[in-house]
């Protein structure tokens, strides 16, 4: 490269001082402390992209952990001929591609970043990705010092050492300052090198602002950029490149102070930094690398899956059939891939597993990272079904709320939900799961009630671009469709109905089988209700609800969930319901017990559906 890297990062830190002072706010002391290994990194030969196609499959993936750095990031891809000047002034302003954290609207954008802990995350998934299609692209995660509190940070780091990912470079950030002052370890380089060695990775200490440091640092990554030559050394290992920087560096009146972080300059303050960085060529383009061409691999449109045979009446778990359908998926499609959290003999996950190791990966009890290690997934084209107990997800809300702003295609599968669980008692039980999905955007919700719904949810979930949740029973429960049912996202199944149904029991999952006992004991008493199977909590079939209010007086909804946020609020929150609707829901506290006993100690079992008919009819 014939880059001059010396111009190149003092018009970086021009750009970073600009766009943030015109937009009044941002964290240019974060962005100045990196810009020296980021220059280096994209400009020196190392990085290799075709910048003219961004989602080329051979580029180098780039993932800036420390969002809040989005002005350095921005002002690389300015340097690189992809950002006017005139553009760089619009950061942060409505309508504007270049936002406070990265976001998919700038192209270059591998993962909507900015909630802390996350991006090494999803390089993992990503070079996962590279290693099982043997393509030898490196992905390189930038990462600040104050996130490495991050238990997700240390979830990926053991991770990516148990699969020998050395084609994921992870850049330490260590300017020593966090939002309010120093952060936990400071400048102690070596007991960072410590722990990271300790997971096993590789190490190379720098000073973050000597170039010729930075280039060696580069150099050996360059050096291995054959990957498939380095599965076969003796011990290959991610790497960890630690540089020791300042914040602020290049601006001597902020460099290393507090109380400068996501703080912009003043036009006064402005000027008299630009006079220390002295004169820049704004017209300056540089060049960066592009990587070696290969024949571009097209992610073929989901293939038509097979289904296995039920009788009607058979008992047979949803969380079985599940690992039944995973392994039609996978027969069927070859961008299928499947994570699971040490549960997979739970979930049934490890049928995939068993037909499909190489497709399978293990993600252990580190939920965090599996939700992040899939969105990397995701982001490369792959579709990625992960399971764990309903429960357990919710510790990794954040990822998963992150995950919407990156046009995810995510496929969540949540096994033991509710009290129907029985005897493992309530910390295993998942009563808020459906709440938390729902309040996701775009999130589609699933609730299959016997084997046959199961498969046919998992096969539309495939087909569905976009993030699904999918939630699975422990119990055996009985079949009630045949193989020939045809079911939608967005659908409904009316199971049970007459002209002269009184009151209309809508229920999903295990409480439909609940409903169905409770109407067939209500027809020898000479009462007809109509029983909905609500197998597609989000989005909701109005039209049936709504056909539901005009034909019934009022509607029952049974859930194994609790109400706050589950099947009853989404009903009526519609829009489409005029008439009583009443809820049976989790509202104890639960504790271990037979399921049979928790479904009738909750008042969510067949006797409490009975008496709340009658109790309607009554009034």
């Amino acid at each position: 490269m014939t880059n001059n890297l010396t111009q190149i990062t003092a018009l970086t830190r021009y750009n970073i001082l600009t766009s943030t002072t015109t937009a009044g706010s941002g964290h240019p002391s974060s962005s100045l402390s990196a810009t020296d290994i980021m220059c280096t990194l994209l400009f020196d030969g190392c990085f290799q992209a075709d910048l003219e196609n961004p989602n080329y499959i051979n580029n180098d993936r780039l993932i800036f952990s420390k969002g809040h750095a989005s002005p350095l990031f921005y002002s690389l891809y300015a340097v690189a001929g992809k950002i006017t000047q005139a553009e760089l002034q619009t950061l942060r302003k409505m309508d504007s591609r270049l936002e406070g954290h990265p976001t998919m609207h700038f192209p270059y954008t591998e993962a909507a970043t900015g909630s802390l802990g996350q991006g090494l995350s999803i390089g993992l998934g990503m070079a996962l990705k590279a290693k099982m299609d043997g393509l030898n692209y490196n992905t390189f995660v930038l990462l600040g010092d104050s996130e490495m509190a991050e238990g997700s940070n240390w979830e990926a780091l053991q991770v990516a050492s148990h699969y020998k990912l050395n084609n994921l470079i992870g850049i330490l950030d260590v300017n020593r300052l966090g939002q309010r002052g120093e952060t936990m370890e400071g400048w102690d380089l070596e007991n960072c090198k410590a722990k990271c060695e300790a997971f096993g990775w590789k190490t190379i200490l720098i000073d973050g602002h000597d170039i010729s440091e930075i280039q060696n640092a580069f150099k050996t990554i360059k050096e291995s950029r054959n990957y498939s030559d380095n599965l076969n050394t003796s011990d290959p290992k991610p790497t960890m490149i630690i540089a020791k920087t300042i914040k602020g560096k290049g601006v001597s009146f902020i460099e290393n102070q507090d109380n400068w972080h996501g703080k912009a300059l003043n036009t006064t303050e402005l000027e008299k930094a630009l006079l220390e960085i002295g004169e820049v060529d704004t017209a300056l383009i540089a060049q960066i690398s592009k990587p070696d061409k290969i024949i571009k691999l097209e992610t073929p449109e989901i293939q038509e899956t097979g289904f296995n045979k039920y009788e009607i009446g058979e008992k047979f778990s949803t969380r079985k059939a599940y690992g039944r359908a995973l392994v039609n998926l996978g027969n069927a499609n070859s961008e299928v891939v499947v994570l699971d959290a040490e549960t997979s003999n739970s979930t049934f996950s490890i049928d995939f597993k068993k037909e499909f190791p190489n497709r399978f990966f293990e993600m252990y009890i580190a939920e965090q990272n599996m939700v992040g290690v899939a969105l990397g997934f995701s982001r490369r084209n792959k579709i990625p079904f992960i399971s764990t107990f309903a429960a357990f997800f919710s510790r990794a809300f954040d990822q998963i709320r992150m995950s919407q702003y990156s046009n995810s295609n995510i496929k969540f599968v949540g096994s033991h939900a509710g009290v129907s669980i029985g005897e493992d008692g309530s910390s295993q039980m998942a009563l808020e799961d459906i709440a938390m999905f729902r309040a996701v955007s775009d999130m589609v919700v699933l609730y299959p009630s016997d084997a046959v719904s199961t498969e046919k949810l998992v096969a539309l979930s495939a087909k569905h671009f976009g993030n699904v949740f999918l939630r699975i029973t422990r119990a055996d429960t009985e079949i009630i469709y045949n193989s020939k049912e045809v079911f939608e996202i967005g659908g409904s199944k009316t199971i049970r109905t007459t002209a002269d149904d009184l009151v209309t029991i809508v229920a999903a999952g295990i409480t439909l089988h609940e409903a169905l006992a409770a109407s067939d004991s209500l027809k020898l008493e000479g009462v007809n209700v109509r029983v909905i199977d609500l197998y597609s909590i989000k989005p909701l079939d109005k039209d049936t609800l709504a056909k539901a209010c005009k034909e019934t007086k009022a509607i029952i909804v049974v859930e194994d969930h609790y109400q706050e946020g589950g099947i009853y609020e989404a009903i009526c929150g519609s829009g489409v319901i005029t008439i009583p609707v009443h809820s049976l829901a989790v509202r104890k506290m639960s504790r271990s017990g037979k399921p049979q006993e928790l479904l009738q100690y909750m008042e969510i079992d067949r006797k409490a559906i009975v008496k709340k008919v009658k109790s309607i009819l009554e009034m």
